[in-house]
């Protein structure tokens, strides 16, 4: 009895050494996986040690000169219809001097193309200036005067927009006529308003409209002739232009 009473209290140690020498092979197989915080904390001493790099310098190029910006010479040909020939003719000084004197370019008309040829030269200095000169021909050649068409060479912020009144509204016949006469106006009453109001000059050519002006005053212009063409009384729309012109006025 008494070897059977030992045999018994052996039997457990035994299992309960077993047991733990299996927890001890589990542990070692097991390894620990490394947490996401701990991960980013070693990573930002690196990446505080790639910010103190010194940064790349950029690379600093001469100015070119202006032979090399100006490059090979450029030629604008402007068409002029047979009904501006006699215009063109008797203000061709005041048209060739600016393009000459102040620009530098080189000018002529074809009389085989019937166009105005303007080229650039070795005295031309600005890139810009073949076309500032271009649509100071292109203003005269719509029918806007010389003096006013010069602007388009002194300032930079002037623009040139053409459009037909039957865009706004496909009208025919006496209807087109009609519409044309609310723009000028009795004896261009009208259309020189519209023009000291909004400050930019006007042409009426049939049924074709050319406005010159800044891009602001060219859209209140065009609003006005538009208001016209759809039909509105001269009247209302002179108010409406007073409106805007005058909170234009005071956001300058």
């Amino acid at each position: 009895m008494n070897t059977q009473q030992m045999d018994t209290d052996k039997n457990p140690t035994v299992e309960e050494g077993a047991a733990a020498m299996e927890s001890k092979d589990d542990a070692d197989s097991f390894t620990k996986v490394k947490s996401r915080k701990t991960q980013k904390r070693k990573l930002e001493p690196d990446g505080a040690d790639m910010d103190t790099e010194e940064p790349v310098k950029r690379p600093q190029f001469k100015p070119l000169s202006a032979d090399k910006l100006r490059g090979p010479d450029e030629m604008r040909k402007i068409p002029v219809p047979a009904h501006r020939y006699t215009p063109l003719k008797d203000n061709w000084l005041k048209i060739f001097t600016p393009i000459v004197e102040n620009l530098q370019l080189q000018v002529r008309f074809n009389l085989k193309t019937r166009n105005v040829e303007i080229k650039t030269c070795k005295e031309t200095q600005d890139i810009g200036s073949l076309t500032k000169a271009a649509d100071f021909v292109k203003a005269f050649i719509l029918g806007f005067q010389v003096e006013d068409a010069l602007a388009l060479i002194r300032l930079d912020e002037l623009f040139l927009e053409s459009f037909d009144v039957t865009d706004v509204k496909p009208l025919k016949g006496d209807h087109l006529s009609r519409a044309i006469g609310r723009i000028a106006g009795k004896g261009g009453k009208t259309k020189f308003t519209i023009e000291n109001v909004t400050k930019t000059r006007i042409v009426l050519a049939d049924t074709k409209v050319h406005i010159l002006g800044s891009f602001q005053n060219i859209k209140m212009a065009r609003t006005a002739i538009c208001n016209l063409i759809l039909g509105s009384p001269p009247s209302k729309v002179y108010g409406n232009i007073r409106v805007v012109a005058s909170r234009t006025a005071e956001r300058f």
